[in-house]
């Protein structure tokens, strides 16, 4: 069901299942709103209006006849201590798929209405108990694939980003009010920093802006992964680099030339990261169609990869196609892979690519090599350190590219003359941009294209 943000009826009581779909150990059902522990009360056989706020009890779910559904556990929490800021009764049931259901259906029959993707997050983002960018950053919490990403959400969902932005925000908002003044006031003749210092200041907020805006690059990495295409001309073995790399047999391997016609994909786990592996058709010259066909994907998939291995062969050297392929990578984002190098040295022949590694798909030597030098393509500075503040949503990086440009346009307007009321404007706007990041400024359509994207019951 599409979230679809409407006006917040204060109070109004929803709930859902909070945990995955399927069978475990634990299911949770989770009601919020002013009438969550009476509608509990309707369906659980305990005492539950008595119950102080965050506390646990052992009771039984029942029907509307009566009837005994389950032996839960019940969790209550009232008030603005909550996860979403309202009084919230959790159930802890049984973690069978029929039996979560038969448990949020008793609670829907007490006339709590079912709750939408994401509602109780953007309850508690419309309690102020999270900001717009923490509230996002559950949903990154809840995708992490790697530690990596883990760390950046949790990051981001204890305040790190939103510091940040608030600290520019007051910074600027700061600026801001000596311009007003200066426009406001001019006979005042009112000097409260002079324009080299308004300007060096804007500089300054400027480049730390700049900062954050670059490391979307490693936040992009961490949060979808890499797409890793071998490539490179018939038989020279990358697919059986690619079950190397996998330690499974994936991709068939042969002798026989064109083997491989068309994108075989897997996932790999590698240095702590994600990779989405491809494999192509070797590219040569061929009049065969099905072979075109294949060749037009293969350039196709390393147009759109984030690193490409180019695959040589050690025993028979370079010949004419493979160095028009090298001549076609790009270099920042190649890594050249002499495959069989068991049957014999790789040429020494430079090559125009910086990084260059010997290996043996079919003996599983070089591979370590190999990794490290994957690692050291993917981090050209190094991985993010642990507490750094890094961006992995592409709307924070738009508002942030937005802000930049409206901040420097205040700064050229101030080193070449211009009145600072012909200023302000663009000062408010990079004031807007970053709120939309927290927030402070958000229109509905917005909030409901964010919030769609979580599960119900989170």
């Amino acid at each position: 069901m599409e979230f679809i943000h409407q006006p917040y009826q204060q109070g109004e009581t929803i709930a859902a299942i909070a945990t995955p779909p399927g069978e475990g150990g634990v299911g949770i059902i989770r009601i919020s709103g002013t009438d969550a522990v009476d509608a509990a009360a309707q369906v659980l056989s305990g005492p539950v209006k008595t119950y102080a706020t965050h506390t646990a009890h052992f009771t039984h779910v029942v029907d509307q006849t009566g009837r005994h559904i389950d032996d839960v556990l019940v969790l209550v929490l009232l008030g603005k201590r909550s996860y979403t800021g309202e009084n919230t009764v959790e159930i802890h049931c049984h973690g069978g798929s029929l039996i979560t259901r038969k448990v949020l259906e008793a609670v829907l029959a007490t006339g709590v209405r079912a709750a939408r993707p994401g509602e109780f997050t953007f309850r508690a983002f419309l309690n102020r108990k999270l900001d717009l960018a923490q509230a996002e950053a559950v949903q990154e919490l809840i995708c992490a694939k790697n530690e990596h990403a883990l760390d950046a959400a949790k990051n981001q969902l204890q305040g790190g980003l939103s510091q940040k932005i608030k600290t520019f925000q007051k910074k600027l908002t700061h600026i801001a009010a000596i311009l007003d003044a200066w426009v406001d006031f001019p006979e005042e003749g009112l000097e409260f920093a002079s324009m080299d210092e308004v300007c060096d200041d804007l500089e300054q907020i400027c480049a730390e802006m700049v900062h954050l805006r670059d490391t979307f690059n490693d936040g992009k990495i961490l949060h979808d992964g890499i797409s890793l295409c071998l490539a490179g001309c018939p038989n020279v073995g990358k697919s059986s680099l690619m079950n190397a790399l996998l330690d499974k047999d994936r991709a068939i391997v042969s002798h026989i030339p064109g083997t491989t016609r068309d994108i075989l994909e897997d996932h790999l786990r590698l240095n702590g990261l994600n990779f989405r592996l491809i494999d192509t058709a070797g590219i040569r010259h061929s009049d065969e169609v099905i072979e075109q066909e294949g060749i037009r994907r293969t350039k196709e998939a390393m147009q759109q990869a984030d690193l490409i291995l180019l695959v040589l062969d050690a025993h028979k050297g370079t010949h004419a196609e493979d160095l028009e392929l090298i001549a076609q990578v790009p270099p920042h984002k190649s890594v050249v892979v002499w495959n069989k190098s068991d049957l014999q040295p790789p040429p020494t022949q430079a090559l125009t690519l910086p990084h260059v590694v010997a290996v043996s798909a079919k003996m599983r030597w070089g591979l370590d090599e190999l990794r490290t030098t994957i690692d050291k393509v993917v981090w050209k500075n190094g991985p993010p350190a642990k507490d750094e503040v890094l961006i992995t949503n592409v709307r924070h990086r738009e508002a942030i590219i937005n802000a930049i440009e409206a901040c420097r346009k205040v700064i050229q307007g101030l080193r070449s003359g211009a009145s600072p009321e012909f200023l302000t404007s663009d000062m408010r706007q990079c004031l807007s941009e970053l709120g939309k990041i927290i927030g402070t400024n958000i229109t509905e359509d917005i909030l409901s294209a964010i919030f769609s994207t979580f599960c119900v019951g989170k």
